[in-house]
């Protein structure tokens, strides 16, 4: 299934008192999916300087996303398709894959 980020417009002073929360995203996305379009929500990234939020979203459609922002009381300035890269499955302990020109990590026994 694809995925789409979305981008809303959050004034500063909004940002840390009115913001929805995660679970908040994740009920509204269930409950768009109810009308048969499945939409999940993975999360979001707050750009505080630029009064930006920048959400993604697992979904059909755009529109199926839109629905689900619509019901979590989002407006989106606009939703685009997009691809997040993720590290490899075995990257080193800890989540992160080794620092670009370093060597990975010696394994101690």
């Amino acid at each position: 299934m694809p995925e789409f980020l979305a981008e809303t417009y959050t004034p500063r002073e909004v940002l840390d008192t009115a913001a929805p929360r995660a679970g908040d995203l994740a009920r509204a996305a269930a409950h768009a999916s109810r009308s048969g379009a499945p939409v999940r929500f993975l999360g979001a990234i707050i750009v505080p300087g630029e009064e930006t939020v920048f959400w993604l979203y697992l979904a059909p459609t755009a529109e199926a996303v839109r629905a689900a922002m619509t019901a979590a009381g989002l407006d989106p300035e606009r939703i685009t398709p997009a691809a997040t890269l993720r590290p490899p499955p075995t990257a080193r302990p800890g989540g992160g894959a080794p620092a670009a020109g370093l060597p990975p990590p010696s394994k101690t026994h």
